[in-house]
């Protein structure tokens, strides 16, 4: 079953924490913000191929979308869980890009190629009834909780006729990023 999200360029009531809110509003790399922040930053890859796109408005897409799903960890504890999909359609830099990227960054790519174009930052909620939800929980050591809920967001980020979407789950230990 799929579930509607309700995906804001705003924040809806009631709003994250503001520490909450600046992450989830970050402008930049959060690759770049989290190295900032710790002593060792590790991109810990999980998943990339061909899988159903857990964000997307038509999940009849899912069946040509190559997806990559990773934990952004900082000194061992992973705060971000990010969820990428690119269409498979049609062939291009990106497809090829993406391929060889392994652990490293995507951030590393998305902000320091210069043709790319950032599309607006929209926002949700996820609770325990969500596929995404479900796949950071999914992501994290045995025995790991989570709170009920989770906040989100998702941009996309074109290069020529091609368009890369990223989603990224803020998990609990992002708070210790704070500061």
């Amino acid at each position: 079953m799929r579930l509607r999200k309700s995906w804001r360029a705003t924040l809806a009531a009631p709003a994250p924490e503001a520490w909450l809110r600046s992450w989830l509003l970050e402008p930049g790399s959060l690759t770049r913000r989290c190295q900032g922040r710790c002593r060792h930053f590790q991109v810990c890859l999980l998943a990339q191929g061909r899988a159903p796109d857990l964000v997307a408005a038509k999940p009849a897409r899912a069946r040509q979308t190559l997806v990559r799903e990773v934990l952004l960890c900082c000194d061992g504890v992973p705060v971000i869980f990010a969820h990428t999909t690119l269409s498979t359609v049609g062939r291009g830099r990106l497809n090829r890009w993406l391929a060889r990227l392994g652990s490293r960054s995507l951030g590393s790519l998305l902000f320091a190629y210069p043709g790319f174009c950032r599309g607006a930052i929209e926002c949700t909620r996820l609770d325990r009834r969500d596929p995404l939800y479900r796949a950071a929980l999914a992501a994290l050591p045995a025995g790991s909780a989570l709170p009920p809920q989770l906040w989100a967001r998702r941009s996309t980020h074109a290069l020529g006729g091609q368009q890369v979407s990223v989603c990224e789950v803020f998990l609990p230990a992002i708070r210790a990023l704070t500061g």
